[in-house]
Order: C-alpha cells, then sequence, then structure tokens
C-alpha cells in the first residue's frame, strides 16, 4: 500500500513539473466532466465507476456492471450550454459488457452582428457538438479489467461542421487490501478535425489592376485542431466498511495534452447502501476546486434507482448543478 501510494505522489509531482501546452486542442466539448456522482467526488474516479456511466470516464469499469445499467445527466454548463448524456451497458457474461453512450452540447439561437449592424441583422445561428459511442469491457482475470469505447464525434457552428472518430481505453486491478484499486484511462485518440463548410466559400480577384476581370470562386481554409487527449490515473479503495456504513476514497492524476496537470481527490459516504454524501477538491485548476453532493437510491422489485446530485464551485464562472439518474435491472 505504501509503495502504490509513493507512486502516485512521485507520478503526480513529476506530471505537475512538466511544460503544459495551454489552449491547443479542440472539441472541448469532450472534457467536460459528465455524472453527478463522478462530479460530486471531484473527478477522482477511474477506479470507482461501476455503472454505465463509465463510459464517459473510464471503459473498464463496465465490467464492474453486474446486469444492465442506464444513465441520464442533464445540466447547465455555465448558464449558456445544455449538456445532456445517455448511456446504457448490459453484461453477457462471459462474452463481456456492452455499452452505447451519447453526449450532446446544445445552445440557443444567437442573432449575428457585424460592425455595420451591430444591433443584430435579424439572422441567427448556433452550435451543436455530439459524440456517440459503442463500448466493450471484460474482466480478463477475477482482478483485472479491460475496456474500450469507439466515438463518432461531430461539431457544428451555423453550417459549418467537422467529424472524426476517436477511440478510449482504460483498465482497473483490484487488489485484496480494501479493496484497493489501481486504475488508468486514455481518451479521445484520434485524428486531428478539421471544419468546412458552405459560408467558408468566397470569391477572389486574382488581379486587382484589372477592376473589369472576372471574380474566381475560392473557399477559406481552416487549420486541423487536435483531439483534447487525455490521461488519467488512480487509485480507489475502501476507507471503512460495515453493515451500516461504507466509505470510499479516490485519488487521480490526469494529464491533458492542452492544458496543466492536476490532481484530484474524492471521497463518499454510504449510509445502509441508500444515501450517500459525497465531497471533492480539484487542485491546479484555474477556476475550479471543490465539488460535493449526494445520492438516494431505492429498491422496487428487481429494480435499481438511484438519484445524484453533484455542486461545482468556480471562483469566476457560474456554479455548475448536475442531476442524474441511474437505473440497474
Amino acid at each position: 500500500m505504501k509503495r502504490v501510494l509513493i507512486l502516485l505522489v512521485f507520478l503526480s509531482v513529476n506530471l505537475l513539473a512538466q511544460y503544459s501546452n495551454l489552449g491547443t486542442a479542440g472539441a472541448q466539448f469532450l472534457q467536460i466532466p459528465v455524472g453527478a456522482r463522478n462530479t460530486a467526488l471531484g473527478s477522482a474516479v477511474v477506479g470507482m465507476t461501476d455503472d454505465a456511466s463509465s463510459v464517459f470516464w473510464n471503459p473498464a469499469g463496465l465490467a464492474n456492471i453486474n446486469s444492465t445499467s442506464l444513465h441520464f445527466t442533464f445540466f447547465n454548463w455555465f448558464k449558456f450550454f445544455d449538456v445532456n448524456a445517455f448511456a446504457v451497458a448490459k453484461n453477457f457474461g462471459d462474452l463481456g459488457t456492452l455499452g452505447a453512450s451519447i453526449l450532446v452540447l446544445n445552445m440557443d439561437k444567437m442573432e449575428i452582428t457585424t460592425e455595420l449592424e451591430p444591433n443584430g441583422t435579424g439572422r441567427y445561428f448556433d452550435a451543436q457538438d455530439m459524440a456517440v459511442g459503442l463500448s466493450y469491457a471484460r474482466n480478463l482475470t477475477d482482478r483485472f479489467r479491460f475496456g474500450i469505447t469507439a466515438k463518432y464525434i461531430y461539431q457544428r457552428i451555423w453550417n459549418e461542421t467537422a467529424s472524426g472518430v476517436a477511440f478510449d481505453i482504460g483498465t482497473q486491478y483490484t487488489l485484496d487490501f480494501k479493496n484497493l484499486t489501481i486504475a488508468m484511462s486514455m481518451t479521445n485518440f484520434g485524428p486531428d478535425l478539421n471544419m468546412s463548410g458552405e459560408d467558408l466559400n468566397v470569391v477572389h480577384d486574382r488581379n486587382q489592376t484589372f477592376p473589369l476581370n472576372r471574380l474566381a470562386p475560392a473557399r477559406l481554409r481552416t487549420d486541423d485542431y487536435p483531439l483534447p487527449l487525455h490521461f488519467q490515473v488512480g487509485i480507489a479503495m475502501d476507507l471503512f466498511r460495515s453493515e451500516f456504513v461504507k466509505s470510499k476514497i479516490g485519488i487521480d492524476a490526469s494529464h491533458p495534452n492542452d492544458n496543466k496537470e492536476r490532481v484530484h481527490i474524492g471521497t463518499e459516504l454510504t449510509f445502509f447502501d441508500l444515501l450517500s454524501l459525497r465531497g471533492g477538491y480539484k487542485y491546479n485548476y484555474d477556476d475550479e476546486n471543490f465539488t460535493f453532493g449526494g445520492g438516494v437510491k431505492t429498491v422496487f422489485a428487481d429494480y435499481k434507482l438511484s438519484f445524484d446530485y453533484s455542486f461545482s464551485a468556480f471562483k469566476i464562472l457560474p456554479n455548475v448543478h448536475r442531476i442524474s439518474l441511474n437505473l440497474e435491472f
């Protein structure tokens, strides 16, 4: 146990010392945290994921599902964007666990303004981002789990679009000591994207010395931009466990390709397997730090329904409230 903690601390310090390539990746909606339980734990969850929401964090967690799991999350992102996420996963025994997911970010229509018409042109634009994924996970041994997700990414700003395919992979390895789980996930691994569309069509005067020459059709070229590749490694373990009360803790080190390295810490306290209280802290973020929340679980016949809420505190930007529903049967 001491060796694992020392290794994690050493890795975190080493990551924090590396050069950070700030603001160089696109498709930033892929980095928006999903799931009220996961975000209430400060995103320290690569070793804790055990339901359908695992597809957004560590697909290896899907192997923890016993039968069928459904997950739905809704929240308003900084009061300007609506984020909806849905995931479903089913365990097929020795064949493994299959999952499907969709993540959508929408914005309301906004009136177009120009330098000549600053009060509005009467025309409107909007934007939408979407990721649709298929996941597979399996227990390779009684301790080691592996998962992979292939997802189609689509972005649209007015009439311009970009699309591509990316992959997520993850592992979880559990030891006997207090259910200690060592986990890793790498998300958004794929080729660069490029925006294209009809608004990039222009006409070009190839020779301005002849005012009556014919204008040539042309197209503006946009630069390629990389996906937000993200690597996260962490541990999760039981602090204590009794018949009525359980407590877990998770510590993750996060390394994005377009920002500073970070550390996440989260803990969960559960009473009678019905009521949970959660809290977390996110280190080395510019604006976000504390998170907290809770959840209620109820059992009806063979169905397990849980309702989760989380609150993410921001220093400058608006605070974020998330609501999630989980169903297992």
